[in-house]
Protein backbone atom coordinates (compact mmCIF):
# COMPACT_ATOMS: atom_id res chain seq x y z
CA UNK A 1 0.00 0.00 0.00
CA UNK A 2 1.16 3.13 -0.99
CA UNK A 3 1.77 5.48 1.67
CA UNK A 4 -0.74 9.30 1.36
CA UNK A 5 1.35 12.07 0.64
CA UNK A 6 1.06 15.21 2.18
CA UNK A 7 2.36 18.47 1.87
CA UNK A 8 4.09 19.85 4.82
CA UNK A 9 5.56 23.37 5.64
CA UNK A 10 9.63 23.03 6.11
CA UNK A 11 10.19 26.46 6.18
CA UNK A 12 9.05 29.85 6.99
CA UNK A 13 9.93 33.44 6.14
CA UNK A 14 8.29 36.89 6.45
CA UNK A 15 9.17 40.32 5.55
CA UNK A 16 8.12 43.79 6.53
CA UNK A 17 9.25 47.28 5.60
CA UNK A 18 11.27 49.66 8.09
CA UNK A 19 8.82 52.81 7.96
CA UNK A 20 6.17 52.34 10.10
CA UNK A 21 2.69 54.56 10.07
CA UNK A 22 1.57 55.00 13.56
CA UNK A 23 -1.60 55.99 15.15
CA UNK A 24 -0.29 59.20 16.22
CA UNK A 25 1.05 60.09 12.67
CA UNK A 26 -2.58 59.01 11.49
CA UNK A 27 -4.00 61.94 14.16
CA UNK A 28 -2.08 64.14 11.95
CA UNK A 29 -3.05 63.03 8.28
CA UNK A 30 -6.97 62.60 9.33
CA UNK A 31 -9.69 63.00 11.80
CA UNK A 32 -9.37 60.32 14.56
CA UNK A 33 -7.10 59.38 17.68
CA UNK A 34 -4.51 56.35 18.98
CA UNK A 35 -7.50 55.42 21.63
CA UNK A 36 -10.25 54.96 19.19
CA UNK A 37 -7.89 52.96 16.61
CA UNK A 38 -6.99 50.58 19.44
CA UNK A 39 -10.39 49.98 20.92
CA UNK A 40 -11.89 49.10 17.78
CA UNK A 41 -8.96 47.08 16.19
CA UNK A 42 -6.12 46.94 18.04
CA UNK A 43 -3.75 48.20 15.81
CA UNK A 44 -0.70 50.59 16.91
CA UNK A 45 1.42 50.71 13.82
CA UNK A 46 1.54 49.52 10.01
CA UNK A 47 4.30 49.45 7.97
CA UNK A 48 4.47 51.06 4.49
CA UNK A 49 6.76 50.37 1.42
CA UNK A 50 7.93 53.59 -0.05
CA UNK A 51 9.34 54.62 -3.14
CA UNK A 52 8.76 52.98 -6.41
CA UNK A 53 8.72 49.27 -5.25
CA UNK A 54 5.88 46.78 -5.35
CA UNK A 55 4.37 43.62 -3.92
CA UNK A 56 7.36 41.38 -5.09
CA UNK A 57 9.72 43.57 -3.18
CA UNK A 58 7.95 42.33 -0.04
CA UNK A 59 7.89 38.76 -0.93
CA UNK A 60 11.26 38.25 -2.45
CA UNK A 61 13.33 38.72 0.87
CA UNK A 62 10.40 35.97 2.20
CA UNK A 63 11.75 33.75 -0.38
CA UNK A 64 15.12 34.40 -0.37
CA UNK A 65 15.01 33.49 3.94
CA UNK A 66 13.25 30.30 2.96
CA UNK A 67 15.90 28.91 0.63
CA UNK A 68 18.72 29.86 3.00
CA UNK A 69 16.68 28.43 6.07
CA UNK A 70 16.04 25.21 4.34
CA UNK A 71 19.90 25.00 2.87
CA UNK A 72 18.58 24.65 -0.59
CA UNK A 73 19.35 26.57 -4.10
CA UNK A 74 16.77 28.58 -5.83
CA UNK A 75 16.95 25.62 -8.85
CA UNK A 76 15.57 23.24 -6.45
CA UNK A 77 12.04 25.27 -6.10
CA UNK A 78 9.86 23.76 -8.79
CA UNK A 79 6.53 26.28 -8.45
CA UNK A 80 5.40 29.45 -6.36
CA UNK A 81 1.96 30.46 -6.21
CA UNK A 82 1.37 33.84 -4.32
CA UNK A 83 -1.82 35.02 -2.79
CA UNK A 84 -2.39 39.02 -3.59
CA UNK A 85 -4.39 42.08 -4.59
CA UNK A 86 -1.87 44.19 -5.44
CA UNK A 87 0.33 43.24 -7.73
CA UNK A 88 3.19 44.52 -9.05
CA UNK A 89 1.16 45.38 -12.54
CA UNK A 90 -1.96 43.26 -13.47
CA UNK A 91 0.48 41.11 -15.96
CA UNK A 92 3.04 39.86 -15.97
CA UNK A 93 1.88 37.92 -12.64
CA UNK A 94 3.99 39.06 -9.40
CA UNK A 95 4.88 35.48 -9.25
CA UNK A 96 6.36 36.02 -12.34
CA UNK A 97 8.63 39.07 -11.04
CA UNK A 98 9.31 37.08 -7.82
CA UNK A 99 11.03 33.86 -9.59
CA UNK A 100 13.24 36.27 -11.78
CA UNK A 101 14.24 38.34 -8.83
CA UNK A 102 14.79 35.32 -6.52
CA UNK A 103 16.82 33.51 -9.37
CA UNK A 104 13.93 30.59 -9.48
CA UNK A 105 15.04 29.31 -12.51
CA UNK A 106 13.23 26.17 -13.00
CA UNK A 107 9.74 27.52 -11.57
CA UNK A 108 6.37 28.04 -12.77
CA UNK A 109 4.20 30.10 -11.08
CA UNK A 110 0.95 32.80 -10.74
CA UNK A 111 -0.66 34.87 -8.31
CA UNK A 112 -3.97 34.30 -6.80
CA UNK A 113 -6.56 36.58 -5.76
CA UNK A 114 -8.70 36.17 -3.14
CA UNK A 115 -8.34 39.20 -0.75
CA UNK A 116 -7.81 38.62 2.73
CA UNK A 117 -7.74 35.19 2.35
CA UNK A 118 -5.40 34.68 -0.32
CA UNK A 119 -2.68 33.13 1.50
CA UNK A 120 -4.85 30.24 2.57
CA UNK A 121 -6.39 29.48 -1.09
CA UNK A 122 -2.91 29.55 -2.52
CA UNK A 123 -1.86 27.20 0.60
CA UNK A 124 -4.78 24.65 -0.18
CA UNK A 125 -3.42 24.81 -4.20
CA UNK A 126 0.13 24.51 -3.49
CA UNK A 127 -0.59 21.37 -1.19
CA UNK A 128 -2.47 19.73 -3.76
CA UNK A 129 0.42 20.44 -6.55
CA UNK A 130 2.57 18.43 -3.41
CA UNK A 131 -0.12 15.94 -3.01
CA UNK A 132 0.11 14.70 -6.70
CA UNK A 133 3.53 14.05 -6.72
CA UNK A 134 4.24 15.69 -9.25
CA UNK A 135 6.03 18.44 -7.34
CA UNK A 136 8.93 18.21 -4.41
CA UNK A 137 9.02 21.98 -3.18
CA UNK A 138 6.37 24.00 -3.75
CA UNK A 139 6.89 27.94 -2.17
CA UNK A 140 3.64 29.51 -1.15
CA UNK A 141 3.35 33.28 -0.41
CA UNK A 142 1.36 35.85 0.22
CA UNK A 143 1.65 39.40 0.17
CA UNK A 144 0.51 42.85 -0.38
CA UNK A 145 1.31 46.91 -0.74
CA UNK A 146 -2.32 47.92 0.84
CA UNK A 147 -0.46 51.28 0.83
CA UNK A 148 -0.81 51.19 -2.68
CA UNK A 149 -4.75 51.05 -2.73
CA UNK A 150 -5.29 52.74 0.71
CA UNK A 151 -7.18 56.34 0.46
CA UNK A 152 -5.56 58.52 2.92
CA UNK A 153 -8.11 60.65 3.63
CA UNK A 154 -10.52 57.91 4.67
CA UNK A 155 -10.46 57.57 8.15
CA UNK A 156 -12.48 54.17 8.03
CA UNK A 157 -10.08 52.22 6.00
CA UNK A 158 -6.47 53.91 6.16
CA UNK A 159 -6.40 53.35 9.93
CA UNK A 160 -6.63 49.24 9.50
CA UNK A 161 -3.91 48.46 6.47
CA UNK A 162 -0.56 47.77 5.72
CA UNK A 163 2.23 46.09 3.47
CA UNK A 164 4.30 42.97 4.38
CA UNK A 165 4.50 39.54 2.93
CA UNK A 166 5.42 36.33 4.53
CA UNK A 167 5.68 32.34 2.64
CA UNK A 168 5.99 29.12 3.46
CA UNK A 169 8.12 26.07 1.64
CA UNK A 170 5.69 22.82 1.12
CA UNK A 171 7.58 19.66 0.96
CA UNK A 172 6.10 15.99 0.59
CA UNK A 173 5.29 14.30 3.74
CA UNK A 174 4.42 10.72 4.34
CA UNK A 175 4.45 10.97 8.01
CA UNK A 176 1.46 12.89 8.19
CA UNK A 177 2.23 15.90 9.12
CA UNK A 178 1.20 19.31 7.10
CA UNK A 179 -1.83 20.31 5.29
CA UNK A 180 -4.45 17.48 6.57
CA UNK A 181 -7.56 19.58 5.73
CA UNK A 182 -9.75 23.05 4.28
CA UNK A 183 -12.70 24.23 4.50
CA UNK A 184 -12.51 27.03 1.80
CA UNK A 185 -15.87 29.19 0.75
CA UNK A 186 -16.79 31.99 -1.17
CA UNK A 187 -20.24 34.11 -1.93
CA UNK A 188 -20.15 37.15 -4.53
CA UNK A 189 -22.82 38.97 -2.59
CA UNK A 190 -20.59 40.28 -0.55
CA UNK A 191 -19.15 42.22 -3.49
CA UNK A 192 -20.93 45.00 -2.72
CA UNK A 193 -19.56 45.73 0.56
CA UNK A 194 -16.17 45.25 -0.01
CA UNK A 195 -13.92 45.89 -3.48
CA UNK A 196 -12.44 48.07 -5.09
CA UNK A 197 -14.51 49.58 -7.84
CA UNK A 198 -12.34 50.44 -11.08
CA UNK A 199 -8.83 49.39 -12.66
CA UNK A 200 -10.28 45.63 -13.96
CA UNK A 201 -12.01 45.30 -17.38
CA UNK A 202 -15.67 46.86 -16.04
CA UNK A 203 -14.67 50.00 -15.42
CA UNK A 204 -10.54 51.11 -16.79
CA UNK A 205 -8.75 53.32 -15.43
CA UNK A 206 -9.64 56.84 -16.84
CA UNK A 207 -9.84 60.77 -15.95
CA UNK A 208 -13.42 59.90 -14.33
CA UNK A 209 -12.43 57.33 -12.50
CA UNK A 210 -8.93 58.48 -11.14
CA UNK A 211 -11.05 61.79 -9.87
CA UNK A 212 -13.43 59.98 -8.44
CA UNK A 213 -11.39 57.78 -6.19
CA UNK A 214 -12.43 54.34 -7.47
CA UNK A 215 -9.07 52.85 -7.52
CA UNK A 216 -9.03 52.76 -3.50
CA UNK A 217 -10.89 50.29 -1.22
CA UNK A 218 -14.16 50.64 -0.39
CA UNK A 219 -15.57 48.93 2.78
CA UNK A 220 -19.06 48.80 4.33
CA UNK A 221 -17.18 48.50 8.16
CA UNK A 222 -21.01 46.42 9.86
CA UNK A 223 -21.72 44.24 7.28
CA UNK A 224 -18.39 43.05 6.02
CA UNK A 225 -17.80 42.66 10.36
CA UNK A 226 -20.83 40.70 10.97
CA UNK A 227 -20.18 38.60 8.10
CA UNK A 228 -16.46 38.10 8.93
CA UNK A 229 -17.27 37.07 12.49
CA UNK A 230 -19.85 34.68 11.54
CA UNK A 231 -17.69 33.28 8.64
CA UNK A 232 -14.58 32.77 10.07
CA UNK A 233 -15.64 31.21 13.46
CA UNK A 234 -18.36 28.86 11.77
CA UNK A 235 -15.74 27.58 9.09
CA UNK A 236 -13.26 27.34 11.86
CA UNK A 237 -15.61 25.43 14.05
CA UNK A 238 -16.62 23.19 11.21
CA UNK A 239 -13.29 22.21 10.54
CA UNK A 240 -12.59 20.86 13.97
CA UNK A 241 -16.12 19.20 13.94
CA UNK A 242 -14.84 17.38 10.46
CA UNK A 243 -11.70 16.06 11.68
CA UNK A 244 -12.98 15.20 15.63
CA UNK A 245 -10.87 17.57 17.43
CA UNK A 246 -11.72 20.04 19.82
CA UNK A 247 -10.18 23.53 21.21
CA UNK A 248 -7.99 20.96 23.81
CA UNK A 249 -6.72 19.64 20.49
CA UNK A 250 -5.24 22.82 19.19
CA UNK A 251 -2.01 24.40 19.49
CA UNK A 252 -2.68 27.76 17.99
CA UNK A 253 -4.80 29.37 15.99
CA UNK A 254 -3.33 31.32 13.11
CA UNK A 255 -6.27 34.32 12.12
CA UNK A 256 -6.14 36.48 9.50
CA UNK A 257 -5.32 40.10 11.40
CA UNK A 258 -8.41 42.22 10.14
CA UNK A 259 -9.42 43.11 13.64
CA UNK A 260 -8.90 42.01 17.22
CA UNK A 261 -12.77 42.02 17.82
CA UNK A 262 -12.97 39.13 14.60
CA UNK A 263 -10.45 37.23 16.51
CA UNK A 264 -11.15 37.39 19.82
CA UNK A 265 -14.55 35.81 18.58
CA UNK A 266 -13.44 33.14 16.40
CA UNK A 267 -10.97 31.69 19.45
CA UNK A 268 -14.41 32.25 21.67
CA UNK A 269 -16.21 30.16 19.15
CA UNK A 270 -13.71 27.34 19.23
CA UNK A 271 -13.18 26.56 22.84
CA UNK A 272 -9.80 28.62 22.59
CA UNK A 273 -8.14 30.17 25.26
CA UNK A 274 -6.54 33.67 24.07
CA UNK A 275 -2.94 33.03 25.30
CA UNK A 276 -3.77 30.15 21.87
CA UNK A 277 -3.82 33.16 19.40
CA UNK A 278 -1.37 34.36 17.23
CA UNK A 279 -1.91 38.21 17.46
CA UNK A 280 0.62 40.48 15.72
CA UNK A 281 -1.96 43.17 14.39
CA UNK A 282 -0.91 45.42 16.65
CA UNK A 283 2.42 46.15 14.94
CA UNK A 284 1.89 45.39 11.09
CA UNK A 285 -2.27 46.05 10.93
CA UNK A 286 -3.69 44.18 8.34
CA UNK A 287 -1.08 43.05 5.84
CA UNK A 288 -3.91 41.12 3.66
CA UNK A 289 -2.86 37.92 2.19
CA UNK A 290 0.38 38.52 4.36
CA UNK A 291 -1.26 37.72 7.73
CA UNK A 292 -1.32 34.37 8.28
CA UNK A 293 1.96 33.81 6.86
CA UNK A 294 3.42 36.75 9.03
CA UNK A 295 2.06 35.07 12.02
CA UNK A 296 4.04 32.14 11.20
CA UNK A 297 7.02 33.82 10.88
CA UNK A 298 6.55 36.01 14.49
CA UNK A 299 5.90 32.57 15.99
CA UNK A 300 8.03 30.32 14.04
CA UNK A 301 10.50 29.33 17.28
CA UNK A 302 7.15 28.73 19.79
CA UNK A 303 5.77 26.10 16.97
CA UNK A 304 6.62 22.37 18.40
CA UNK A 305 6.72 19.23 16.03
CA UNK A 306 2.81 17.51 15.99
CA UNK A 307 1.09 21.05 16.86
CA UNK A 308 -2.27 21.12 15.73
CA UNK A 309 -2.53 24.59 14.34
CA UNK A 310 -5.67 26.23 12.30
CA UNK A 311 -5.39 28.96 9.72
CA UNK A 312 -8.36 31.16 9.62
CA UNK A 313 -9.38 34.18 7.18
CA UNK A 314 -12.26 35.90 5.85
CA UNK A 315 -11.44 38.43 3.16
CA UNK A 316 -13.34 41.05 0.26
CA UNK A 317 -16.34 39.74 -1.95
CA UNK A 318 -16.32 37.87 0.52
CA UNK A 319 -14.10 34.61 0.73
CA UNK A 320 -13.21 32.61 3.76
CA UNK A 321 -11.72 29.89 4.84
CA UNK A 322 -9.80 27.40 7.72
CA UNK A 323 -6.98 25.35 7.15
CA UNK A 324 -5.75 22.57 9.27
CA UNK A 325 -2.03 21.94 9.72
CA UNK A 326 0.13 19.46 11.58
CA UNK A 327 3.38 21.13 12.35
CA UNK A 328 6.41 19.44 10.72
CA UNK A 329 9.53 20.72 12.56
Amino acid sequence: MTQKITAAITAVGGFVPEDKLTNADLEKIVDTNDEWIRSRTGIEERRILKGQKGTSDLIVPAVKQILEKRGITPDEIDALVIGTVTPDMMFPSTANMVCYKAGLKNAWGYDLLAACSGFLYALTTGAMMIESGRYKKVIVAGGDKMSSIVDYSDRTTCIIFGDGAGAVLLEANTEGYGVLDSILRSDGAGCAHLHMKAGGSLRPASAETVANKEHYIYQEGQPVFKAAVKGMADVSAELLERNKLTGADIAWLVPHQANKRIIDATADRMGLTHDKVMLNIMRYGNTTAGTIPLCLYDWESQLKKGDNIVLAAFGGGFTWGATLVKWGY
